[in-house]
């Protein structure tokens, strides 16, 4: 039985603050825990607080995996460069025939979890051929837990795992049923990930990071692909580095354009978690396949 679907203004901001340290290691539970339980009322204890905010994978079924709309499968890609064979989610459209623009989507710093699954079959949905890797097979794949997932994700090499993703893209760009096009959308790490692949593949389209860390000024000569950057207004650890990007991004004629939606937190994108928001959400996803149509093609 699902919970009952808590809104980010029903925490105190400061336990929301707490929380994204969480879920990025930046806090350990019995950090979250004690700094939490300053912030105790109502009934809602330190622990209430951390259970009520941790994803409720029921929530995340925006294309349900029967919806008619796509044809889904698990499919193996090779990465010579990286983890030698990865896995991914792929959706493919059956209300046309391909070849499709491709998308590749990345995930948070959990794996594949359902939420992400579900953001694949709204790609396939809109028209997209759509990958979903993820970056925990060579550790046997998404635990079915977020936490876990977090855990095992910090044991990879970053390195390793962005010729991971950068492999995913291949596939997308060589597969029978892609035009080609490649565009690249994540959430969190998967957003600081759009930025890496946005300066290291040439093949890459268009990129659209949801609240990610952004690329050092350095690396941004070696960005071609346009961007459509999404980031919350209230998540003042990512955005503290978005001056320097974009000053980077405008000494170098780069083209760009960031939407900033006020009021929202970190993750706002995820519809698992209290952190959603729906109209910001909603937003940022017409945006995202509008930007992908005009530079990868697509209805």
């Amino acid at each position: 039985m699902s919970r009952e679907r808590l809104q980010a203004t029903d925490f105190p901001q400061e336990v929301l603050a707490l929380f994204d340290k969480y879920v990025h290691g930046l806090l350990d539970r019995r950090g979250f825990l004690d700094q939490a339980a300053h912030f105790a009322a109502g009934g809602m204890t330190a622990a209430a607080f951390l259970d009520a905010l941790s994803p409720e994978y029921a929530w995340a079924a925006e294309v349900p995996e029967g919806d008619e709309r796509v044809s889904l499968e698990y499919v193996e890609y090779d990465s010579p460069r990286g983890s030698g064979t990865m896995r991914g989610y792929l959706a493919r459209p059956t209300g046309s025939s391909g070849p499709w623009p491709a998308v590749l989507v990345i995930h948070e710093n959990r794996g594949l979890n359902p939420y992400i699954e579900d953001v694949v079959r709204r790609f396939g949905a809109a028209g997209f051929l759509a990958l979903g890797p993820d970056a925990l097979t060579p550790l046997g794949g998404y635990p079915g837990n977020d936490d876990d997932g977090r855990t095992m994700q910090r044991e990879l090499d970053r390195e390793t795992m962005t010729e991971d993703f950068i492999a995913g893209g291949r596939y997308l760009v060589d597969h029978a049923d892609s035009t080609g096009r490649l565009g690249a959308v994540g959430f969190c790490f998967g957003g600081g990930m759009v930025g890496t692949l946005a300066v290291r593949m040439p093949e890459l389209a268009a990129g659209a990071p949801f609240y990610g860390s952004q690329p050092v000024a350095a690396d941004v000569p070696n960005i071609q692909a346009p961007l459509q950057i999404h980031y919350a207004g209230l998540d003042e650890r990512i955005n503290a580095g978005w001056p320097a990007f974009e000053a980077a991004l405008r000494e170098h004629g780069k083209e760009y354009t960031m939407h900033m939606y006020p009021d929202v937190n970190h993750g706002f994108h995820n519809d698992t978690t209290p952190r959603y928001d729906e109209s910001a959400a909603r937003l940022a996803q017409e945006r995202t396949i509008a930007f992908f149509r005009e530079h990868l093609g697509g209805e």
